[in-house]
């Protein structure tokens, strides 16, 4: 296994990430459900933050933000980086110091304390990219991406994420909160009360690297969870849950819109209570990524739909190794692709019924 990158601190953006994420607040017990005022009260949260940010902008940076709610920009999305996939919206690479840190006060207003650590964790291991590019293996590597190339050189790094808000912020109507750039798309649609963050897809290259004496593995939770559950089964589920063949990378990623492929592997019915705890506590590492007030009603959701929720896997079992591997029940999608070795993970979290908050936007 390759040692982990090696990173000195980052000056700068990484300087926001960290004073915003102190400024966050503690998180407390989470409930089975979230109350309307608690979700709204979110909502609020969050279009506050929206509109403190829209404040520190003139017109043509609030132009560039802004997109109709119906346009072609909610389905622009992509894990490839700039120069291969020219997103639109505000650069942070653009933005002022005090720019940047509204931004990223909105991101930890939308995300739970842990969504908003694996996203800027996901963001820094870009930066750790940048430096490291020219690395063997250490490309763009395999990608997946629709909607228009970029045209320019190939660039990594923090700066370039970009926001956008697709739709107005409301506390009432529909609108949708747009941030990615190389291996993130965030797409978390709100409506008051109501929130969906499908289709979004948390990816990390490297998957491990050090700052500050640190090792970071942004989506280590994922693989070892994974990893722990399909050890977890005995031989004839085994049997049941690995598929035939070589799956090696993501069915359902970028420009998948509305495809829909059948559910293989083993059915959570046929698991032990334990192994079925497991399973939704891994699909939380995905669905938990959202403010809790929006997580765990969505939570509560894949666990009463579990029964007809299915688990498969393709590749080795032994941790330490490229496996891939999809959890897909009535709602829920989730897909795991290591390219072609473990140092760079492509995975997508997708609802059936519900991406781009089809459920409260369709009129």
């Amino acid at each position: 296994m390759r040692p982990p990158a090696r990173i000195a601190p980052i000056i700068g953006l990484a300087y926001v990430l960290a004073i915003a994420a102190a400024d966050r607040p503690q998180r407390g017990a989470a409930s089975s459900t979230a109350s309307h005022a608690t979700a709204s009260d979110a909502t609020a949260r969050i279009v506050a933050s929206a509109q403190a940010l829209l404040a520190t902008l003139d017109d043509a940076g609030r132009a560039r933000v802004q997109f109709p709610l119906e346009g072609p920009q909610k389905t622009r999305w992509s894990n490839l980086p700039s120069g291969i996939f020219q997103r639109e919206g505000l650069r942070l690479g653009d933005l002022t110091p005090a720019q940047r840190s509204s931004v990223m006060s909105l991101l930890s207003a939308a995300l739970s304390r842990d969504g908003y650590r694996k996203v800027t964790d996901i963001m820094r291991g870009d930066e750790v990219l940048r430096t490291t590019a020219s690395a063997p293996g250490r490309g763009p590597g395999a990608g997946q991406g629709r909607g228009g190339g970029g045209g320019g050189p190939v660039t990594f790094g923090e700066a370039e994420y970009y926001l956008a808000f697709v739709g107005t912020p409301s506390v009432t109507e529909p609108w949708m909160l747009q941030f990615g750039g190389h291996h993130l798309a965030i797409n978390l649609t709100l409506a008051g009360r109501q929130a969906s963050m499908a289709p979004s897809l948390p990816a990390a290259q490297p998957a491990s690297y050090t700052v500050e004496g640190r090792t970071v593995r942004p989506l280590g939770n994922e693989n070892d969870k994974a990893f722990a559950l399909i050890n977890a089964l005995d031989d004839t589920q085994r049997t049941q849950a690995v598929l035939g063949y070589r799956v090696s990378d993501l069915v359902l990623g970028p420009g998948q819109d509305g495809r829909t492929i059948q559910p293989e592997g083993i059915r959570a019915s046929a698991l032990s209570a334990a192994q079925q705890s497991m399973l939704l506590d891994l699909a939380r590492e995905w669905a938990g990524i959202t403010n809790d007030a929006f997580a765990e009603p969505r939570v509560e959701e894949i666990r009463t739909n579990l029964p007809q929720t299915y688990f498969a896997w393709s590749g080795p079992t032994t941790n330490g190794s490229a496996a891939y591997f999809r959890i897909q029940g009535p709602t829920l999608v989730i897909e795991y692709a290591p390219q072609r070795g473990i140092d760079h993970i492509h995975t997508i979290y997708r609802d059936p019924t519900n991406d781009y908050g089809a459920k409260f936007t369709r009129k």
